[in-house]
């Protein structure tokens, strides 16, 4: 009987420590996957829309054709909702309650403007709308949401650098701020 409780035990315990999430795993999935949200509401991400990448279109003659503006932006919503996903996953403690905060609030902000605002300015593009509608749309965007989202950005950024620190993981700038509008 004690010898049964024992192993349960330990393979209790081993269970546990296996599916613990460390603090780089906290960092690399509340901070680092907010890069994917780099050049939101300015012109990095409306360069995307501009030029859109290649997609295969018949294999036989290596054929490829510009994605729709609507495959761009469904490609990105999916990483970014899939992002989100594993913020929300991740168990709230002392320690990271700032970080994860900073997180979800960076991922419910941009969420449903990609879904709205970056779906209208999608459909746009696709549509062959004149030039001056894109480029209103674009301004609209910017002008509505880059402010907002360099504060929140800013947060989330300050929250995972403290994170970092007190726990040891190195961390390099490299997008130290989201672009200003603009850039």
């Amino acid at each position: 009987m004690n010898r049964n409780f024992l192993l349960l035990l330990s393979i209790s315990l081993l269970l546990f420590s296996c599916s613990s999430t460390s603090p780089d795993q906290y960092f690399g999935r509340a901070a680092l996957s907010s890069n994917l949200l780099y050049g939101f509401a300015s012109d990095g991400f409306h360069r995307e829309f501009a030029s859109p990448s290649e997609k295969l279109v018949d294999a036989s003659s290596g054929k490829t054709a510009p994605m729709k503006r609507a495959e761009v932006l469904k490609t990105k919503v999916d990483a970014v909702e899939e992002a989100y996903a594993n913020v929300k996953r991740l168990k709230i403690a002392d320690d990271n309650r700032e970080m994860l905060n900073a997180s979800l609030a960076l991922y419910e902000f941009v969420l449903p403007v990609y879904k709205n605002e970056y779906q209208a300015l999608a459909n746009l593009y696709d549509s062959g709308a004149d030039t001056s509608k894109i480029a209103a749309k674009e301004r609209f965007i910017v002008e509505t949401y880059a402010g907002k989202f360099g504060q929140l950005y800013d947060a989330l950024h300050a929250a995972g650098k403290k994170y970092a620190t007190e726990h040891g993981i190195k961390v390099m700038d490299v997008n130290p701020a989201p672009p200003k509008p603009g850039q």
